[in-house]
């Protein structure tokens, strides 16, 4: 019997791999030498473009307007929605599925959806899935299992050489190839009928869809149909064709198919299907399943630009001459800005070179023209991420930047940004509103792992109907669910200002949640970890 934890924390890379990192030549001559077994032929595969007859692309076709360059958008701020807006797709697609994740838990979200891989498999639908291979410790039954389906085949990016035991073991039997496996892919993105696509910060895991009894992320995802869709594809056909993946049977231990497919069933059964939303998001929309069986999905219309990382970026460099990563994109976007950027990022650290774009995009006062929504100390799942944004945040808000960070327990009292209960609320949502009209949504954080270590993808959407509604969301939550920074009377210190409900403000000079054993934790490891790490 395997047992069930919904809302189990999941290790925090940056933490492991620091220590790690500190003792790697020791740990190198204790790991041994796993290996990776030769890397099999793989035929390249490409999205399918015989799509137009099918029910998806019927109703994307008609709720796009009739300029053919524009692309329709819908955003999914509420995790239930943004689960069963990827089932309802799933459920009606009749010829592919490219599902791209950096990680899917073996938790009943995570089995769930794996379920529903397997259903549209078994009604034809081709099944292409791609998974960065640092959180799949344990998850062999469940990937292997599924691959051993018709007309499924899942891929492994960049696979680590050992596979026994828990996360923190797999890395450590690994270390003689920490320059390789400390690159990850963290793309998020699930394509039906290569007619609509959902994309942004959201993992295949409980915490990600407000189904943890512990903590739950504030996240976002966009729905997105028409010509957006096919520069998608070609993203996820680049992966999926890159040098960089093995098949999940090249990997794993070999047992034959009908034993595979067994342990997946086993798995998989007891899962629920689906998860209870609301009549009407907090944006007003109505579900995305009962809007595909009307025949037309509400969207904004809109250009857009689609920023993406090469796979080859985890050989250590940008790959292919002249062409920028995700970050420098978006920090140039920034650059760009006339009026105002407001960025939402759970991890930032801004380095020399971000600091120089606020100091020269923001103002000399803290109605500057940028403003920032991250974590607290009390809400980040990271902390030595905090801790290294805290050594900027004293010169963020001298150059003008509005910080507001989001309290682990202060927005429980509201439902804008999900239904915690009691669980700790983390933002985990990764986006920028630049001018009041561009919009950008994906996985990248900014810190030096996105920048330098993982592959990301983000799209930039050109329409103030979206950014406003963003906006709103975010200003409308942010009264009661976060602390607003400012300097102090003498310019030289942070203060902390917490909004109860009934309006009255409390001025915090120390930094809440600021407990002696976390700081304790971060004084030992901070001399040690070097800031590209984080």
């Amino acid at each position: 019997m395997r047992a069930v934890v919904i809302g189990a924390r999941r290790p925090a890379f940056r933490l492991i791999m620091a220590r790690l990192h500190r003792f790697t030549p020791m740990l190198v001559l204790l790991a041994g030498c796993a290996t990776l077994p030769p890397a099999p032929p793989l035929p390249p595969a490409q999205a399918l473009d015989d799509v137009v007859a099918t029910s998806l692309a019927r109703v994307a076709r008609s709720s796009l307007p009739a300029d053919a360059s524009l692309s329709g958008f819908r955003l999914l701020p509420e995790g239930e929605t943004a689960f069963n807006a990827r089932i309802a797709l799933a459920r009606r697609a009749e010829k592919s599925l490219d599902v791209q994740y950096y990680l899917i838990g073996d938790d009943e979200v995570g089995r769930q959806f794996l379920r529903e891989l397997r259903d549209a498999a078994q009604r034809g639908v081709r099944v292409r899935l791609l998974v960065d291979d640092l959180y799949t410790a344990g998850e062999d039954d469940l990937l292997a299992g599924l691959a051993a389906h018709p007309n499924v085949e899942v891929r492994l990016f960049n696979p680590l050489p050992s596979r026994a035991g828990s996360f923190a073991r797999r890395l450590l039997w690994s270390l003689h190839e920490f320059g390789r496996v400390n690159h990850r892919m963290h793309n998020k993105l699930f394509i039906a009928d290569n007619s609509f696509a959902v994309s942004g910060g959201r993992n295949l895991a409980a915490e990600y869809f407000m189904r943890s009894a512990t903590a739950n992320f504030v996240d976002l995802d966009v729905l997105s149909s028409g010509p957006v869709v096919r520069t998608l594809s070609g993203v996820f056909d680049a992966y999926w064709n890159s040098r960089h993946v093995r098949p999940v049977e090249s990997v794993v231990a070999r047992l034959p198919q009908d034993e595979r497919r067994r342990r997946f069933e086993r798995i998989v059964a007891p899962a629920g299907a689906g998860i209870p939303e609301r009549p009407l998001d907090v944006l007003g929309a109505s579900p995305v399943a009962q809007q595909l069986e009307a025949g037309q999905v509400a969207q904004a219309f809109a250009s857009a630009q689609v920023f993406a990382d090469t796979p080859d970026k985890v050989a250590g460099g940008a790959a292919e001459p002249g062409v920028r990563t995700v970050t420098e994109q978006t920090l140039a976007l920034f650059a760009l800005a006339r009026e105002e950027v407001n960025m939402v990022s759970p991890y930032f650290i801004p380095g020399e070179s971000g600091m120089a774009i606020v100091r020269a995009v923001g103002a000399t006062d803290e109605n500057g023209r940028l403003s920032l929504v991250t974590n607290s100390l009390g809400s980040t799942d990271e902390p030595l991420a905090y801790s290294r944004y805290a050594h900027y945040r004293l010169a963020l808000l001298k150059a003008g930047v509005r910080i507001y960070e989001l309290g682990g327990s202060l927005s429980r009292d509201s439902d804008r940004l999900g239904r915690f209960g009691t669980s700790t609320t983390r933002l985990h949502a990764k986006l920028a509103i630049i001018d009041r009209r561009r919009v950008l949504v994906g996985s990248m954080n900014l810190d030096p792992r996105s920048a330098r270590l993982n592959t990301e993808i983000g799209l930039v959407i050109d329409s103030p109907e979206l950014a406003q509604a963003l906006r709103g969301l975010f200003r409308d939550s942010l009264g009661q669910g976060a602390y607003r920074l400012r300097l102090s009377v003498d310019g030289e210190r942070v203060e902390w200002i917490e909004t109860g409900a009934d309006g009255r403000q409390t001025v915090h000079t120390r930094e809440p949640n600021d407990g002696w054993l976390v700081r304790l934790k971060l004084w030992l490891l901070e001399p040690f970890v070097g800031e590209a790490l984080l």
